[in-house]
């Protein structure tokens, strides 16, 4: 009886994950024309998200009402880790994703919500990224630069923190070890200092002003 029981819950999550596979297909053929242009984080986190509330309406339709939920967040776990997700890397997004899927008034997000009340057919998936397109803090656009910016810093960083030691030992080889590394770590750091200065004028020049656009006067 047990194994019955067992069985038929490996068949359910089975049939889940499937039933999950179908409807992301079909909602990912519907925004490919879109041309979102998010973070990647963001497109993957919100996907999660909108795969949870599938898997809840699916768990419901099949008397899971109370626990439906919670069955789809480990549900989607168990699809993440049978894609090739390692497990502890797929358990630790899921409790991201449970942390953020409630809002502070108690709602659930609303790629959870949406996703919940998917219908087949409907572009559920492309209305949860219309609300975020004037959003600039998941732009594809701004990661982007932040990507750019974090290499330029690093790498800028060490060779210009080498180019500060080799400048000392060449021009001035009679500097203590000591006053040479201090050296080549302050030119480190005021190559740091500098870049990122310029990044946050960039980011308040091109971005933040763009998320507050000016109301024209009322005539």
């Amino acid at each position: 009886m047990n194994d019955s029981i067992v069985n038929q819950e490996a068949v359910t999550l089975d049939d889940c994950i499937q039933h999950a596979k179908v409807v992301l297909d079909e909602q990912i053929a519907h925004i490919k024309s879109k041309r979102y242009d998010f973070a990647p984080q963001f497109k993957e986190m919100t996907i999660q998200l909108y795969l949870v509330g599938v898997m809840w309406q699916f768990y419901e339709k099949h008397d899971f009402t109370e626990i439906a939920r919670e069955k789809a967040f480990s549900t989607l776990c168990s699809m993440m880790i049978k894609d090739g997700i390692k497990p502890k890397r797929a358990q630790k997004q899921v409790d991201f994703l449970k942390k953020i899927s409630k809002l502070e008034d108690g709602d659930d997000a609303l790629a959870i919500a949406i996703g919940r009340e998917s219908q087949p057919g409907d572009e559920s998936l492309a209305e949860i990224f219309d609300h975020y397109v004037d959003e600039i803090g998941v732009s594809g656009s701004l990661w982007r630069h932040y990507d750019l910016g974090k290499k330029i810093i690093l790498f800028g960083g060490l060779l210009t923190g080498f180019a500060g030691v080799w400048f000392v030992t060449i021009f001035l080889p009679e500097s203590s070890d000591i006053f040479i590394l201090a050296f080549g770590l302050l030119t480190a750091f005021l190559f740091v200092a500098s870049v990122s200065l310029i990044g946050l004028l960039i980011y308040r020049i091109k971005f933040k002003k763009r998320k507050h656009p000016e109301i024209p006067p009322a005539a």
